[in-house]
C-alpha cells in the first residue's frame, strides 16, 4: 500500500497508507486500536478494494511521531489530531471506521465535528471509557505514579520479527500471521534485534477520563448513522458498554459478527460485506 505522511501545525507527523486511487480527496478514514497500527486494516482493504481506505497510525503508534517528552496521551488529543488533519486537508462528510480505541476517537470526532463525519463504523467498540466523578482524585493519583514508573521502563528487545509477533499473539485472540501484520509495521530494528515502535508512555494510566454523564451526552450528540460490528467474543467490559450506552446512539445498527476483538482482521470478508451494505444505504 502506498505510504502517506501528514504534518500538523503542531509539528506532529501522522503516517499511514492508502488503498485505492490517488489523490485522496474523500477517503474512508480508518483509526486503529490501542497499541495497534494502520496495518490492522490491511485485511479489510483487501476485502474492499473499491474503497479509498486511508489507514493512519495514531500519535505514538507505528510510524507516526511520538508526542513530545513532556506530553502524555489523552483520548481527546487524538480527536484533536484527526480534526486538525481533516480541516487541514479540507475533508468533510467522511466515512470513518474505528476499531476499539479508534472507535472512541471516531465517536467523539463525529459528535464534536458533525460536518466532518457522514457515516461512522465502529468495530468492537461502543461507548466510551469513563471514570466516576467521585474517583477523580484516585484516578489522578494512579496516573502520577504511573508516569513516575514509566521513566524507569525499557522496551523489550526481540532477536527477530517472528519472536516479536509471537509475543504479540500471546496477548491477543488471533493467529501468528495476523500478529505478524501488526509487527511488521509496529517494530523497528535496533542494535540487538527489534523492538516495538510504540511510545512506552502509551501504557501510562490516563489522568483524565469523561464521567459517565459526559459520555452519555457526547454519544447522544451524534448526528450521523452508526454501524457497530461487535464480536461474538467481545471482552466483558465491552459487553457492559453495550448495555450501558447502546440506547444513547440516535441512529445505531448493531450487528454481531464472528471472530474476536480483532474481527476486522480475522473475519475481514464478513465485516467488509456489512460495511459495504451500510455505505450503500441511504439514511435520513
Amino acid at each position: 500500500m502506498p505510504p502517506v505522511a501528514y504534518s500538523l501545525p503542531s509539528g506532529l507527523q501522522l503516517a499511514g497508507w492508502y488503498a485505492g486511487a490517488a489523490p485522496l480527496t474523500q477517503p474512508v478514514l480508518c483509526l486503529h486500536g490501542w497499541l495497534d497500527n494502520a496495518n490492522s486494516f490491511l485485511p479489510l482493504a483487501q476485502s474492499m478494494p473499491e474503497l479509498p481506505l486511508l489507514a493512519l497510525d495514531l500519535a505514538g503508534h507505528g510510524h507516526s511521531h511520538h508526542r513530545s517528552a513532556d506530553a502524555h496521551y489523552y483520548l481527546l488529543d487524538y480527536v484533536a489530531d484527526i480534526a486538525t488533519l481533516c480541516r487541514q486537508q479540507q475533508w468533510q462528510q467522511l466515512t470513518v471506521i474505528g476499531h476499539s480505541m479508534g472507535g472512541m476517537v471516531a465517536t467523539i470526532l463525529a459528535a464534536s465535528f458533525p460536518e466532518l463525519v457522514s457515516k461512522l463504523v465502529l468495530i468492537d467498540s461502543l461507548g466510551l471509557i469513563t471514570t466516576a466523578a467521585e474517583m477523580t482524585a484516585s484516578q489522578l493519583r494512579k496516573a502520577v505514579i504511573s508516569r513516575e514508573q514509566s521513566h524507569q521502563k525499557q522496551k523489550t528487545q526481540y532477536q527477530s520479527l517472528a519472536l516479536a509477533a509471537a509475543a504479540r499473539q500471546q496477548q491477543s485472540d488471533f493467529d501468528l500471521a495476523t500478529a505478524l501484520l501488526l509487527t511488521e509495521r509496529g517494530c523497528a530494528p535496533t542494535a540487538t534485534g527489534f523492538s516495538w515502535r510504540a511510545d512506552l508512555k502509551l501504557r501510562e494510566v490516563s489522568a483524565f477520563r469523561l464521567t459517565e454523564t459526559q459520555a452519555h451526552a457526547v454519544i447522544r450528540s451524534l448526528k450521523c448513522p452508526v454501524l457497530a460490528l461487535m464480536s461474538t467474543q467481545s471482552p466483558a467490559e465491552i459487553r457492559v458498554a453495550i448495555q450501558q450506552f447502546q440506547a444513547d446512539y440516535p441512529q445505531l445498527e448493531l450487528i454481531e459478527c464472528p471472530g474476536g476483538h480483532h474481527l476486522h482482521m480475522t473475519h475481514a470478508g464478513v465485516c467488509a460485506s456489512e460495511i459495504r451494505r451500510f455505505l450503500l444505504e441511504k439514511h435520513t
